[in-house]
């Protein structure tokens, strides 16, 4: 499990690029991580959360992904090991942070990871992500770069 970023320094940064169907992949993504017993945050626009959370349900049984939204109460807030919020600090746990939105997430820097996916087709998409990234780095952020045509063709 990661130690929150306040503990460890900076939180890490990293843009996964060319994602064919971005809330697929985020699917991919939150399933994997919650298999390493990492709690995930999911930010993005109110439309892109409630495509997910109908995306998480419909994952077949051996893939189920238990999450929550964000209005679900403090509870469910707490057990549930995605949660998809437009607040990223809704809930306490700080693991891992993935933005599916257009703007840089308020309170990213309170989480040990931040996870940006971004399209493959989408221009619009990928010039905001350039935004992003130059926002990151000029706070000194360290960005990992991941190309997912690049490792789905590995």
């Amino acid at each position: 499990m990661h130690t929150p970023a306040g503990a460890a320094g900076m939180t890490e940064v990293a843009f996964h690029f060319n994602a064919p169907d971005k809330l697929a992949y985020v699917c991919r993504l939150a399933r994997k991580a919650m298999r390493h017993d990492a709690r995930v945050v999911i930010t993005g626009a109110a439309q892109d959360l409630q495509q997910l959370d109908r995306m998480l349900w419909a994952l077949g049984t051996t893939d189920f992904v238990a999450h929550c939204l964000e209005d679900a109460g403090e509870e469910m807030l707490q057990l549930s090991p995605v949660v998809l919020a437009r607040d990223a600090c809704v809930c306490s746990h700080r693991d891992m942070l993935v933005n599916v939105g257009d703007t840089v997430p308020e309170g990213f820097a309170q989480f040990a990871r931040l996870v940006e996916v971004v399209s493959q087709s989408d221009q619009a998409d990928r010039s905001r992500a350039r935004e992003r990234w130059r926002h990151y780095a000029a706070r000194g952020y360290g960005i990992v770069r991941h190309d997912l045509v690049l490792r789905e063709g590995a």
